[in-house]
């Protein structure tokens, strides 16, 4: 059972250990609970935590293996790309938030077959 409710701090730490549990849907959902508030409020980390958001759940899309599932993976990490670059040094809980880019870019190393183009 997920805890709701998490300030950003406490969803980003359970975000990662999700991630490296391969739960992606738990990941995507644990984020989405501390989103939503930042998304009203128009906080400045509102795009990347969406980012974030998106990442969990392209590979959410790989783990399953559905029909047209590197179309749907290739489609959702775009809102991971377009905003990475906004996890620099100065912002808000700056370490947490290079960790879980570290390991978004990690799993599309390892599913490099489906983000060829887009591995960095």
């Amino acid at each position: 059972m997920l805890k709701m409710n998490y300030d950003l701090e406490g969803a980003l730490r359970e975000y990662m250990m999700l991630l490296d549990k391969e739960e992606y849907f738990e990941a995507h959902e644990v984020l989405e609970e501390a989103w939503h508030p930042l998304r009203l409020s128009y906080h400045p980390l509102r795009n990347l935590v969406k980012g974030l958001i998106n990442g969990a759940i392209t590979f959410e899309h790989i783990k399953r293996n559905r029909k047209k599932m590197p179309a749907k993976a290739q489609k959702v990490i775009a809102s991971y790309e377009r905003y990475k670059h906004m996890s620099r040094p100065e912002i808000e809980h700056a370490p947490l938030f290079a960790d879980a880019c570290q390991k978004i870019e990690a799993l599309k190393r390892r599913h490099q077959e489906v983000f060829d183009v887009l591995v960095s």
